[in-house]
């Protein structure tokens, strides 16, 4: 190392604080896991749920797209149609809530408790077979004293019911609005891990974020970011409550949107807030959909689904199978387009001599995180993107998300 006229205890004092400040920066934002996010998740109240739910929302999403096959043909400008009919048919649904807040409301005890123990029943089977959905999970009622001891022992009868935690399952939290409530989120799941006799961390959780005082404190900061601190890993996912949210602000009914301006804020700081931390963003629901209007609802979903995609919020909540059809055309459109861009670019950025952008390592990063959603999602398969540029394997492509050495020469 090259000679320097520092003095031995400033280069040991410069290094003790900045060592520790990367160690701080590491812990709280360690970046991506392996976990690959869905497009949405789907919430049914506890009531409407079967095991076939998956499969029969699929039939119902299939058959309202070829009812309206012309509408949908004029929107698709990537030929992505007869593809978001296939998955409609064999996979539609990949993450899925059984509802027990808002769209089940209050039962009487008994009733709430039957439908626990069957809601963990049906997870089970969806564990045990490969029909279900990847991710799967339940909505508890919330935090709030009066609701809390029901919360508490629905999701206690679910995992009595499952005899155990299966991978891919989590609970949603509704209405977080205080630091203090993770912080128990927390203590209850060290509880019921040890109660269970499951695994320390097999328990994580979602929080909704549906009121102001989630995005701005008394104190006038921003507790998101608390929160995911003391979440100790287990939160998975940050929610937006759409029309929660946009109510407590004030906003008229006839005005409670997903693209309202307030409904925009508060994603946005939950979007910066989860930057880095491995912690996922999803968009709220829309509730409008396709009934009585069935060409405006579905025009209204297609827009919004492609207004989120493009602001950087890649999964969404769907509230009745129509929207899959919209969920899956918009996302198709938008990855496929999105890496016919992506894949020149990465292409120039291997080879510096070609391209008339001189890409920066991070906007790399961002092109490879594009091209590697589009597979996961399948927007593009595999074969695909082996046609369309055999040097970007997922090797590489995984390296330039990491920022790492390339693992071999493209060329």
């Amino acid at each position: 190392m090259t000679s320097t006229r520092l003095p031995e205890h400033v280069l040991a004092r410069l290094h003790a604080i900045l060592d520790a400040v990367d160690a701080r920066l590491r812990a709280h934002y360690p970046g991506p896991d392996a976990r690959v996010q869905p497009i949405h998740t789907v919430y049914v109240p506890a009531d409407r749920v079967a095991a076939s739910t998956p499969e029969q929302w699929g039939a119902a999403a299939v058959a309202l797209l070829d009812r309206h096959r012309d509408l949908l043909a004029e929107w698709d400008r990537t030929d992505a149609l007869e593809a978001v009919r296939s998955r409609l048919i064999g996979d539609p649904v990949q993450d899925l809530r059984i509802d027990f807040e808002d769209g089940y409301g209050f039962r009487p005890d008994a009733q709430e408790d039957a439908a626990a123990t069957a809601a963990g029943k049906v997870i089970a089977e969806w564990a045990a077979t490969a029909n279900g959905p990847a991710g799967f999970g339940i909505r508890i009622k919330g935090l709030a004293g009066p609701e809390r001891g029901r919360a508490l022992r629905t999701l206690e009868l679910v995992l009595d019911a499952m005899d155990g935690v299966p991978d891919g399952f989590v609970v949603t939290v509704p209405k977080i609005r205080a630091v203090e409530q993770v912080s128990a989120l927390v203590t209850l799941c060290e509880g019921l891990e040890d109660g269970f006799g499951v695994a320390e961390g097999a328990l994580r959780f979602e929080l909704q974020i549906e009121s102001p005082q989630a995005i701005i404190a008394a104190d006038g900061t921003a507790p998101i970011p608390r929160m995911l601190a003391i979440a100790e890993r287990r939160c998975s996912a940050l929610h937006f409550g759409t029309y929660d949210y946009t109510a407590a602000c004030g906003i008229a009914a006839t005005d409670q949107a997903l693209d309202h301006p307030a409904a925009d804020h508060a994603k946005a700081v939950m979007q910066v807030a989860a930057a880095q931390t491995g912690v996922w963003i999803c968009d709220g629901s829309t509730q409008i959909v396709p009934e009585t209007d069935q060409e405006g609802a579905l025009r209204n979903h297609h827009r919004l689904v492609g207004r989120a995609l493009r602001r950087g919020y890649y999964q969404g909540w769907d509230m009745h199978p129509g929207h899959l059809v919209t969920r899956w055309l918009a996302t198709y459109e938008f990855f496929r387009h999105a890496v016919d861009v992506a894949i020149p670019r990465l292409l120039a950025y291997l080879d510096r001599r070609r391209g008339g952008v001189l890409d920066e390592p991070a906007t790399a990063e961002a092109l490879a995180a594009t091209v590697l959603r589009a597979a996961h999602c399948g927007a593009r398969t595999d074969a695909e993107l082996r046609s369309m540029a055999p040097e970007l394997s997922p090797e590489v492509l995984r390296a330039l998300l990491a920022r790492e050495p390339i693992p071999h020469d493209p060329r």
